[in-house]
């Protein structure tokens, strides 16, 4: 491919560009929940932790793979994904939780966590359909279904 090729996928460049830094927040909210997720697996105490510690790490190692799919989505639709911890912490709609909090307090917290993603995924959803962009939807449609039920079965921890 040449330094002058023009990507052709039948979505506009402006359409494809705004997609992207879409799917590039999605990209930094995965990124940050999955820093989380991992650093409350590695510091979860109590009477609960094997089921948590376990728990987490099935949400962390699935997180680590959706951060790949996610950027991969970005570098098809012709643009750079945002790598860098300032990138991200500049994209996400992710608080950072500071301290150690407590085993209820990280489900807690992980609960309005994969509910702040699947806002995110909501919002931008819209973009890819009105470009008829069917993979970008169709990725964001997945995304919102992991964390619908992540979010589901974390609240039932909590007795919600």
């Amino acid at each position: 491919m040449s330094a002058g090729y023009q990507m052709n996928v039948g979505i506009s460049e402006k359409e494809r560009q705004e997609i992207a830094h879409g799917v590039g927040e999605l990209l930094a909210d995965t990124y940050t929940l999955y820093l989380k997720t991992h650093n409350f697996h590695w510091n979860v105490v109590g009477p609960r932790f094997h089921d948590l510690h376990l728990m987490f790490e099935a949400q962390y190692t699935e997180l680590a793979t959706a951060v790949d799919d996610v950027a991969e989505r970005i570098r098809t639709l012709g643009f750079p994904a945002p790598g860098t911890y300032n990138q991200f912490a500049a994209l996400t709609s992710i608080t950072e939780t500071m301290g150690v909090p407590t085993a209820d307090e990280m489900v807690s917290i992980l609960t309005r966590d994969n509910e702040t993603l699947i806002r995110t995924a909501r919002r931008i959803l819209p973009l890819a359909q009105k470009a008829d962009d069917e993979s970008t939807a169709s990725l964001i449609a997945d995304r919102m279904v992991v964390h619908e039920k992540t979010a589901w079965m974390l609240r039932s921890l909590l007795g919600q």
